[in-house]
């Protein structure tokens, strides 16, 4: 052996142990990522863990579902094809709660029957918090087909898929729109369901497979008839942020902020010749903390075998008039207010009876001031201006 190859040994030898010192380490950090090695945490049942699907958890009530389900410990799954939804939300959700086993994200279609069941097979939910939906009143009118696919349709593949994987529990997020325009207010839950928009109906004929489902099932399932959503998470972190495209359809809450930025002109208020003091509609405000809230409580207390159906509103109405007025003292700005004739599809007066829910879940709103809830909701517009950011 020459003095050249003496000296390359000891080489290779030191850069063989370094590849094995390497080799061991990224084995020992692999082991330690659930998914990676081992075993996924999101598909097996843990004792005193209760994992809950989010559908639609990306969108503006889901995220703040979610957001409410870590703060109390429950193992949380996000589904969303990010069609209304926003994975910026996603983003705040997963920066403040990044232990493993507590937050997932899964981009998919519900209208995928395949994709649903694959994802059932590959993780152990316990329970199922269904607010995935197209949701605007005049876009229903204007495209309806979408609207039974989406919805309805949609929710027959997410209870197909629970019953064939044996998940046991359904918080089902539904709306006062069932109802259509009852002839006596306020609404309870009795109330006759004669939807007058697609949007209206489409949730109507899920309930009903629903509840068909559940005569002849031990599934715990809670339906959730809610009202007009307002506000956002009262420490800032979420907020409302719909596509510019909507703007037209969305809800008014987000339109009125869009005026006060000057992002659009002014706020287009369609209706003035309704049956009501002012001539304006009348809506029950929800703000989306007491909503999320009630979701909980549902979740808590649903019972194998039973169905608790209930309204999620204040109990009284406010006029658009009203909300408009209110908004303004909310933002600072004299928004400029258009006068419209009626939506297709709108309706003159809807407004909750929410005993129910109190006597049973032990729920009431406690967020009712109006403007309060517009001013915390502007304080996130405000500064966020462009929404989450970039899709």
């Amino acid at each position: 052996m020459n003095f050249t190859d003496a000296k390359r040994k000891p080489n290779v030898l030191g850069k063989v142990v370094l590849a094995v010192v390497l080799t061991v380490f990224c084995v020992f950090i692999l082991k330690q990522s659930p998914g990676i090695a081992g075993t996924n945490m999101f598909s097996v049942h843990e004792l005193g863990v209760t994992h809950v699907l989010v559908t639609g958890g990306a969108g503006f009530i889901g995220s703040h579902a979610a957001l409410r389900l870590l703060k109390d410990n429950y193992r949380v799954t996000i589904v969303d094809n990010l069609s209304r939804g926003n994975m910026g939300a996603v983003r705040i959700l997963q920066g403040l709660y990044p232990e493993p086993g507590r937050l997932q994200f899964i981009y998919g279609d519900l209208g995928d029957a395949k994709f649903v069941n694959k994802m059932f097979s590959e993780n152990a939910f316990d329970a199922v918090m269904h607010f995935a939906a197209v949701a605007y009143v005049g876009e229903s009118t204007l495209e309806p087909l979408r609207y039974y696919h989406n919805i309805t349709a949609n929710t027959l593949t997410v209870l197909e898929a629970m019953a064939a994987h044996g998940i046991k529990t359904l918080i089902y997020s539904s709306t006062c729109a069932t109802y259509g325009e009852p002839e006596k207010m306020p609404i309870i839950e009795a109330t006759p369901q004669f939807p007058i928009n697609p949007y209206g109906k489409a949730k109507k004929m899920a309930e009903d497979i629903i509840l068909d489902f559940s005569k002849n099932s031990d599934m715990a399932v809670m339906i959730l008839r809610y009202f007009n959503v307002i506000g956002s998470d009262p420490e800032g972190r979420l907020g409302e942020a719909p596509r510019p495209e909507l703007r037209e359809h969305g809800r008014i809450s987000a339109a009125c902020f869009e005026a006060a930025l000057g992002t659009i002109p002014g706020l287009k208020v369609r209706g003035t010749d309704y049956n009501t003091p002012d001539g304006t509609g009348i809506r029950d405000y929800i703000d989306v903390t007491d909503l999320v809230d009630a979701h909980v409580k549902a979740l808590g207390k649903a019972q194998s075998g039973k169905v608790g159906i209930y309204n999620v509103g204040t109990g009284k109405g406010r006029s658009v008039k009203e909300f408009v007025e209110a908004c303004k003292k909310a933002t600072g700005v004299e928004i400029k207010v258009d006068f419209l004739s009626r939506r297709p599809g709108d309706y003159a007066e809807v407004y909750s009876d929410p005993s129910k829910i109190y006597r049973e879940l032990n729920w009431t709103a406690k967020y009712t001031d109006l403007q309060e809830s517009l001013s915390v909701a502007w304080r996130w517009q405000k500064s966020h201006r462009n929404g989450y950011g970039s899709p």
